[in-house]
């Protein structure tokens, strides 16, 4: 199961930088997920190490909700899947299972400057007549 990673953009408390850290991960790489009770902002967060043992941020705060008794354990095993514009995705395994990447799961979604062009986008903005 693939979750996104948010908070990027917050520093870490030891001054390291999260954005920074993700573009130093790669694909299949090993992450830890690291459950925090004790978060006064989220009882149900779960913060996310790079194998560099640098925090990149933190699940999606539903899907901790939905997840997080699962993410304490020996029973998950997790992987850097891809950067994003919010963060990053990681690729999780239950029960023990290897998370396994596809080349899908590696994509870049198609970019809006690749978008086709809307010829009639039904806004037209007001005219700026010039100054007297």
């Amino acid at each position: 199961m693939s979750f996104a990673v948010v908070g990027a953009a917050h520093p870490n408390a030891d001054g390291s930088n999260r954005q920074f850290e993700i573009l130093l991960c790669h694909a299949g790489e090993p992450v830890t997920l690291v459950p925090e009770p004790r978060n006064p902002h989220d009882r149900h967060a779960v913060a996310v190490y790079s194998c560099r043992d640098v925090q990149l941020g933190y699940i999606s705060a539903d899907r901790a909700r939905q997840f997080g008794t699962q993410f304490g354990g020996d029973l998950v095993r997790a992987v850097f899947q891809r950067r994003a514009a919010f963060g990053a995705w990681v690729r999780v395994g239950f029960d023990g299972k290897e998370p396994h990447l596809t080349s899908a799961m590696l994509a870049e979604p198609v970019a809006q400057a690749d978008a086709p062009i809307d010829e009639d986008p039904g806004f037209y903005p007001d005219e700026i007549w010039p100054d007297d």
